[in-house]
């Protein structure tokens, strides 16, 4: 399936469900309306849990796109990643510091013994600061300062570091815009050339219905060259329950970078699976 497709086919969907009537609408209006109501936020910043989702946490399985399936290119993606608040209150300019840990891990289950092809350790520190305008919340800022290695040796060896300046933005219910600007330090002596593949900045939109059962995400990360070029990730979601946080999902990966062992390597991959996400938005 052509990314054109792909990208025809979230937009149909989004299209249909957004513009459904009003009494196809399942949440109540006084239930979305406190959903982004400015003190409900701050509250669930200042007294909710302490330990809770970062991005979307998922199990997918799927093969590449445009050449024969094999039990190489035939795998298991999943992501795990989470949050830990550090502070009970604010900080200054109204910010809470938070630990943050992403793990992707590629799983070759096909194979004899199951291997894992490759494992993506994320970990970072960074203060996160809600946005409101009025008694509306409309997003969140963030600094974060990352590392990301694949805890191999030796000519296997990927790792590098970063800080990071990101911003999602709720322009309504429906719709959430996302961007991430990164600075890079690249220390690991086989992937000198990264940024050439993952580059330096990334932007995106989250679409989601009226009654919020379907959700579709579009995100590309401009390449580190003058072309015009991007890695795209189109993705998909049918909430499986009215109050689970729980979707069918899809998703499809076209470009470099989509594991650190394989940076510089092209890849087009099509997974379905389950997502667990976060409550307001996802972070990306």
């Amino acid at each position: 399936m052509s990314l054109k497709r792909l990208l025809g086919t979230l937009l149909f969907l989004i299209f249909l469900s957004t513009t459904s009537t009003k009494s196809q609408i399942v949440v109540p209006n006084d239930e979305k309306d406190y959903a982004f109501n400015s003190d409900s936020v701050r509250a669930e910043f200042d007294k909710g849990p302490y330990f809770g989702l970062y991005k979307d946490n998922y199990f997918i399985f799927g093969t590449a796109l445009g050449e024969k399936s094999t039990k190489m290119n035939t795998n298991v993606k999943f992501q795990i990643s989470i949050s830990q608040k550090l502070t009970k209150s604010k900080l200054p300019w109204g910010t809470y510091l938070y630990l943050f840990y992403t793990q992707k891990a590629t799983w070759n289950v096909l194979q004899e013994s199951m291997p894992f092809y490759d494992l993506n350790f994320n970990p970072g520190i960074g203060l996160s600061k809600p946005l409101f305008v009025g008694d509306k919340f409309i997003g969140k800022a963030s600094f974060i300062i990352e590392h990301e290695s694949n805890g191999k040796d030796s000519i296997w060896s990927r790792s590098w570091n970063r800080i990071a300046f990101a911003a999602n933005i709720v322009l309504d219910p429906n719709i959430m815009v996302f961007g991430k600007f990164i600075i890079p330090i690249v220390d690991g002596e086989n992937n000198k050339d990264l940024m050439k593949y993952t580059g330096y900045f990334q932007g995106g939109m989250q679409l989601i219905s009226n009654d919020k059962k379907l959700f579709g995400s579009v995100m590309l990360t401009k390449r580190g060259n003058w072309k015009l070029d991007f890695n795209t990730v189109v993705e998909l979601g049918l909430r499986l329950g009215r109050n689970s946080n729980e979707y069918l999902f899809v998703q499809y990966y076209n470009g470099y970078c989509e594991n650190l062992l394989d940076y510089n390597k092209f890849a087009s991959e099509l997974r379905v699976g389950i997502v667990i996400r976060p409550k307001y938005f996802s972070d990306y």
